[in-house]
């Protein structure tokens, strides 16, 4: 028997699904929908294992805890890239690393419901109106208001186009971003700092890695307006934690959107709690029932391969 642990399954989305159905014979899916934080717990969890299916980041794999795990053959992400993987490490061991399809659209559709509710406070009006309040606070414009996009990759670009379609003036930034670029999806290219002193609303859109660690840092956020908020879907890290805490208790910007968090699920004493003027969401940017098919079938998808020889969206 081939068993497969399929883990931080956190709403039994997962195991739900149909698709565990077209695993080969002699095949057996276990569902694990708790997050396991403790490497001597996780270890005797998975040690019975030949193979893993992780969603994104939520648990990592380091090379400490490959060497604990030496049954495990075959260990599978839902996306094609996951920074929480050492996958030099597994190759070094024998474990094949797969991984899956996601979705292109739901973070950006996540970045503009943060956006949205920083904007209009909704949620906040909605819970004041049901205590009895009629009309709490004022809303911010976005017609005529500055987006500035951080990465104008495929969610930055769809982003961006969101932006220009409520009538922003919508500014982008990368690294290696042309003018050439942007003009193609109606965006203005300007340098980092230029973005950050403009924009109104400025929303994180690359790829977490030692080069973008910080990227945005007290310096950045030094720049930004003290009625202009920050918005960040892509990862914790790109984001000063300190430098940001900073900023908004001392009211140097108006407010942050966060979907990321440097420990996931976030625990109860985590500073950006008791922040003020936050929008915070539990890492749900992926978490679509959308993505959730199309990534779990693919794993099922991985594990016939591998089992069959020729293992495919090798990492």
């Amino acid at each position: 028997m081939f068993r497969v642990a399929v883990i931080d399954d956190y709403q039994g989305q997962a195991a739900a699904l149909d698709c565990w159905g077209k695993l080969p014979d002699d095949t057996e899916a276990v569902f694990f929908p708790d997050h396991v934080p403790d490497p001597d717990t996780l270890v005797e969890r998975l040690s019975g294992f030949d193979a893993v299916v992780a969603m994104r980041e939520r648990t990592a794999f380091a090379a400490e805890l490959l060497d604990r795990l030496p049954a495990l053959r075959l260990l599978i992400t839902t996306g094609m890239n996951n920074a929480a993987i050492d996958v030099e490490a597994a190759r070094a061991r024998g474990v094949t690393v797969c991984g899956t399809s996601l979705l292109p659209h739901p973070a950006a559709e996540l970045t503009w419901a943060l956006i949205l509710e920083l904007a209009k406070g909704t949620g906040a009006e909605e819970a004041s109106l049901r205590a009895g309040t009629w009309q709490r606070g004022v809303g911010v414009d976005l017609a005529g208001a500055t987006l500035g996009v951080v990465g104008l990759g495929k969610l930055g670009t769809r982003v961006a186009r969101v932006g220009a379609a409520f009538g922003m003036r919508v500014l982008a930034w990368s690294s290696n971003l042309t003018a050439e670029q942007g003009a193609a999806v109606g965006v203005e290219v300007v340098a980092k700092e230029e973005l950050f002193r403009r924009a109104d609303f400025v929303t994180v859109h690359v790829r977490h890695s030692e080069r973008t660690r910080s990227l945005v840092g007290a310096a950045e956020l030094a720049l930004m307006r003290p009625t202009a908020y920050l918005v960040n879907t892509s990862r914790a890290p790109i984001v000063d934690r300190d430098a940001l805490l900073a900023a908004l208790h001392e009211g140097r910007i108006a407010g942050a959107g966060l979907d990321v968090y440097p420990v996931e699920p976030i625990p109860a004493d985590d500073p950006i709690l008791a922040a003020p003027n936050t929008v915070l969401t539990p890492h749900i940017g992926y978490a679509t029932r959308g993505n959730y098919e199309l990534a779990y079938a693919e794993a099922v998808e991985d594990v016939a391969a591998f089992l069959a020889g020729v293992p495919v969206r090798e990492l």
